[in-house]
């Protein structure tokens, strides 16, 4: 059979490609899918682009989180069939064969398959939300509302917090009213600590979300934090900052407002699949995802910028990488 692929060929170069498919006798606990939708995950699959990322050597077939239709099973897989729609996490390959015991989930027959991939991003953001004391009445902060950063205001709002979201970019401000964020502030207007310390009564908020992946923010957004509060790292950081670490330090231990926590908001922080000793997982958070996009409770459908043909990649990530404005959440439509 033939196959499309999309081809990270050399930094910034894209290249949708096509090429003959024999996939090997699968393995007992193997599936062979085909794509329907492909979700391009802007901060990883950017990383990748650069080059620099030493986990992604170039060329490279990219890829996050999909919704496909089975095409073949393995002799040990009994719980799917060919026809049924599962959604799992995959690179952007038209036909490829997973794992029906990592991540291989069928999504609600009455979901619009085009958010499904979005799940993962929202699981990615649900550590955030996990990890945090965020309790009802709380004020929160998250700075950076492209997906990732949009999606844990959304869940920290559910969790019972009064959300405050900041960005540079006045479109995914729009995008954050939208969805039902309390608060949506622009960076780039310049008094941010003043204008979140008004909202919340000179106090502060007691979680910050850091969602850029840009050290310097976080490092400002220490700010507004207040006395006992907390700020996880949702983004990973990337890019070089320099500051005196020990000014850091102090400020979170003994200046002003004091004994800050740092956390990591990692999505591998928790098991993939269920666990009797582990409250969390990947998979148990994919499915309370699934049933709060029924229920309309977590807004997706403002944060689907474009859906395109996987020719268009070159144009995708183009328009990711230097039109945040208007690109955002971009689904690759293999149909």
């Amino acid at each position: 059979m033939k196959n499309r692929k999309v081809i990270f060929v050399s930094p910034q170069q894209v290249e949708t490609v096509e090429e003959d498919f024999s996939p090997a006798a699968l393995a007992d606990h193997e599936v062979l899918v085909k794509l329907i939708y492909s979700l391009i995950s802007p901060g990883t699959e950017l990383a990748m682009l650069s080059g620099k990322e030493w986990w992604a050597k170039l060329p490279v077939c990219p890829g996050y989180a999909s919704v496909s239709q089975v095409v073949e099973v393995g002799r040990g897989v009994a719980d799917f069939k060919p026809g049924d729609t599962v959604f799992h996490y995959g690179n952007h390959s038209e036909y490829q064969v997973v794992s029906a015991s990592h991540m291989f989930i069928k999504p609600p027959a009455d979901l619009d398959l085009r958010w499904v991939p979005f799940t993962r991003m929202a699981t990615v953001a649900f550590t955030a939300v996990r990890v945090s004391n965020i309790e009802v009445g709380d004020y929160v902060s998250v700075t950076g509302l492209g997906l990732v950063g949009n999606l844990a205001a959304q869940l920290a709002r559910l969790q019972g917090a009064f959300v405050i979201g900041v960005d540079l970019s006045s479109k995914r401000i729009e995008t954050a009213n939208l969805c039902g964020i309390d608060y949506a502030l622009n960076g780039g207007n310049g008094g941010v600590k003043e204008q979140i310390l008004a909202l919340t009564g000179g106090q502060g908020v007691s979680t910050q979300i850091e969602a850029t992946g840009v050290p310097k923010v976080g490092v400002e957004s220490l700010g507004w934090i207040g006395s006992l509060g907390e700020i996880v790292f949702l983004g990973s950081p990337r890019g070089e900052f320099n500051t005196d670490v020990t000014d850091v330090l102090n400020y979170c231990h003994l200046y002003n407002r004091g004994c800050i926590t740092f956390k990591g908001g990692h999505e591998w922080r928790y098991p993939t699949e269920p666990n009797a000793f582990v409250k969390h997982s990947l998979v148990r958070n994919s499915k309370i995802v699934f049933e709060l996009m029924k229920q309309n409770r977590l807004q997706i459908e403002p944060l689907l910028s474009h859906v395109i043909k996987p020719e268009q990649a070159q144009e995708a990530y183009d328009g990711l990488r230097n039109n945040k404005d208007d690109y955002n959440g971009v689904l690759f439509d293999w149909s």
